[in-house]
């Protein structure tokens, strides 16, 4: 079954960077990832069902700072569609900041389904995009030059991330809400084209890795 968007609908995006990527600087509020790229297609396929498209991602935030600001940015909005793509902050956090640490999975279950909860009571449509970690080669660095990532820390990141992610699809099924693999989507492409082709420094997509999860994205609504 696909989330049926009718005219005049309101969709949500949020989470972390990966939704960001800018908005604040671009004119249309949308910013130069994935959901510009939703908006112009549906845009493109459907001239006769005109929706109202909201960003409220900011970089770095994890599901603790989406619940400070969840019923200022999400709920008072009053959308007919959420989608949310967080994580990955709660998966590195421990790395990048002198004063993180591992946030358990317990801890960002329970946190998610917080922000859950008041959509699903209000009849909200929601997609859950798994967060995700492409294998990249090399050292990178991270959180604006704080930390180099390696080989080591991404094994670190990958034994954090995966129960999280399976946190997020327990979630979606007790919320019959929307699932998008992401995770899964680009394992699968990156041993096509190389996983640096989708994500340069394994966490935040290139124009290619945007455009995928958009498409991935679009195949869930109609």
């Amino acid at each position: 079954m696909t989330i049926t968007v009718r005219p005049g609908s309101t969709v949500m995006f949020t989470g972390d960077s990966i939704t960001d990527c800018q908005r604040l600087e671009s004119e249309d509020g949308l910013g130069f990832g994935y959901p510009l790229r939703v908006a112009g297609e549906w845009g493109l396929r459907h001239p006769d069902r005109p929706v109202t498209w909201l960003n409220s991602g900011i970089a770095g935030h994890k599901v603790r700072d989406l619940e400070a600001r969840w019923q200022t940015d999400v709920l008072d909005a009053r959308p007919d569609v959420v989608s949310i793509l967080v994580g990955v902050n709660d998966m590195g956090w421990h790395t990048l900041d002198p004063k993180g640490y591992v946030i358990p999975v317990e801890e960002f279950e329970a946190g998610y389904d917080r922000l859950l909860a008041p959509l699903a009571e209000a009849g909200t449509q929601l997609i859950l995009i798994e967060p995700f970690l492409l294998p990249i080669d090399g050292v990178v660095e991270a959180g604006a030059g704080v930390a180099l990532i390696g080989e080591k820390e991404r094994e670190e990141w990958r034994t954090d991330l995966d129960p999280k992610i399976q946190a997020v699809r327990k979630l979606a099924r007790k919320y019959g809400a929307h699932l998008l693999a992401a995770d899964g989507m680009f394992a699968g492409l990156a041993a096509t084209a190389g996983p640096e082709h989708w994500a340069a420094d394994g966490v935040h997509p290139t124009p290619a890795g945007h455009a995928a999860l958009a498409a991935a994205w679009l195949r869930l609504v109609a």
